[in-house]
């Protein structure tokens, strides 16, 4: 029987179980997620079932680098909790996961978790397993490796955003200013000609029609439309955002100085793009209480 990965996926995001666990038993049960999940939990599999499904939007970036620092990778690993995100064994998983990303270099995130920590345990196994302790919702969200021809700037600030920039040519003093720049700012793309066009045209479209709310001239509107379009698009790239060190001269003018360029770069912040769920703490415990009367108030 032929199953989807993306019924795997809501296997996984319900039972918080394996890749591997999730379409043996969709195959078990023919592809019915009720009867997959219910199997599961039967067999012990789906021990973070009830955890899964929660926000997990705090963690931990880290970067683990190569001994000659010419190449590096960088992971989220997300929890529910500042506090657990500061947990000692929280964060050595976190470690173990980066240095296993840089000598295996699998090709995704599924990869990943299937891979084989030190232990012998996969990552997978090994997450499920902190689950169960510590009781929160944990996960391995998303991992780079990135390695450079010439340097390799690596750059993590606290342990909530972290930075990779791969460089040609300067030195690994610029190389590291340039991941700090790229962890402070939070460009998108390396320069104007890597914006995807439909961002442009996008871009060009709004502006217009900001342009012609002023009552200018079709020709004024045409020329202030490029001239702010260029701003904004300065704005979204690296080479084109004002250096962070010295806001006097710009990314470009600072690899042009140093006869150097950036041949990529990676940016990561914990819970970036994660819809956090809002609630008053004190109305659900209340609403608690109304819905269990005899139940004791414990202080």
């Amino acid at each position: 029987m032929n199953i989807t990965a993306e019924a795997v996926k809501q296997l996984r995001d319900r039972t918080g179980a394996g890749v591997v666990e999730c379409k043996k038993a969709l195959v078990e049960t023919k592809g019915d997620l009720d009867a997959a999940a219910e199997m599961m939990r039967k067999q012990g599999l789906a021990k973070a079932d009830k955890k899964a499904t929660r926000v997990a939007a705090e963690g931990v970036i880290v970067v683990e680098k190569t001994p000659d620092g010419r190449a590096a990778a960088m992971v989220e690993v997300n929890c529910e909790t500042d506090f657990v995100a500061r947990q000692q064994d929280f964060r050595a998983f976190a470690q173990e996961v980066a240095a296993l990303a840089l000598a295996d270099r699998p090709a995704s995130i599924e990869a990943l978790l299937e891979a084989r920590l030190a232990s012998g345990e996969t990552v997978d196994e090994r997450r499920r397993a902190l689950v169960a302790r510590i009781g929160e919702n944990i996960g391995v969200r998303r991992f780079a490796v990135l390695a450079a021809p010439g340097h390799l700037g690596a750059y993590v600030h606290g342990t909530r955003i972290g930075a990779l920039v791969a460089v040609n040519g300067g030195d690994a003093a610029l190389a590291h200013d340039l991941a700090m720049h790229v962890a402070a700012s939070g460009p998108k793309y390396v320069a104007a000609a890597d914006v995807p066009a439909e961002v442009v045209a996008k871009e060009r479209e709004i502006l217009t029609e900001q342009a012609k709310g002023e009552g200018k001239p079709p020709e004024i509107v045409a020329k202030m439309v490029e001239g702010r379009l260029r701003k904004s698009l300065g704005e979204l790239t690296l080479a084109g955002q004002s250096f962070v060190k010295d806001p006097d001269i710009s990314v470009e003018k600072l690899l042009k100085g140093a006869r150097a360029s950036v041949a990529a770069f990676d940016r990561f912040e914990v819970g970036a793009g994660i819809e956090k769920r809002q609630g008053d703490f004190v109305a659900e415990v209340m609403a608690q209480v109304k819905r269990n009367p005899d139940d004791p108030v414990r202080h």
